[in-house]
């Protein structure tokens, strides 16, 4: 299925308030090309961005890191990766940092043995930062194919488990 059509897409304004970010951080990077609208990008004057799930997921992960004090070119390596990364992978990921590096933990086993290197000095559980946004997200409107949804169930997740019947 096309994610154009598959996906309901959220407004800046409705991604700002899910991620915690003020419109104008959300406009610079998208204009940057850090985390850029997968449903649909502005097409000249008037016309509205519009962020998927996995879209202010990042963008609540990109947050984080900047508020830890990490580069945003370090930021830029780990949104990438993240891109990179299925759905499941996301749930199961843990980003660790040591206010320079980010390192990418998918076990307990890996996160004790970054800790015991030195290395690790602050995580951000991605399944974590995946309920948060899906709390945020639940009273907030999106649009469907251009028709407005708005309340329970705006999210990737739960249009899939819809799909699937679950």
């Amino acid at each position: 299925m096309d994610t154009e059509n598959s996906e309901i897409g959220y407004r800046g304004a409705t991604a700002c308030s899910a991620a915690g970010i003020t419109y104008r951080q959300l406009d610079y990077w998208a204009r940057t090309g850090l985390v850029e609208p997968s449903i649909r990008n502005a097409m000249g004057s008037g016309s509205a961005r519009l962020y998927g799930f996995r879209d202010i997921l990042v963008l609540k992960v990109v947050k984080r890191l900047l508020d830890a004090g990490v580069s945003l070119q370090n930021i830029r390596i780990a949104v990438t990766h993240l891109r990179d990364r299925g759905v499941v992978e996301l749930e199961r990921m843990t980003l660790m940092s040591d206010g320079a590096s980010i390192y990418e933990c998918s076990s307990p086993d890996e996160i004790i043995d970054l800790l015991a290197g030195g290395q690790g000095v602050f995580g951000i559980a991605i399944g974590k930062v995946w309920s948060e946004v899906e709390g945020s997200l639940a009273t907030l409107q999106g649009e469907f194919n251009g028709e407005v949804q708005s309340g329970e169930g705006n999210d990737e997740l739960s249009e899939r488990r819809k799909r699937k019947g679950a």
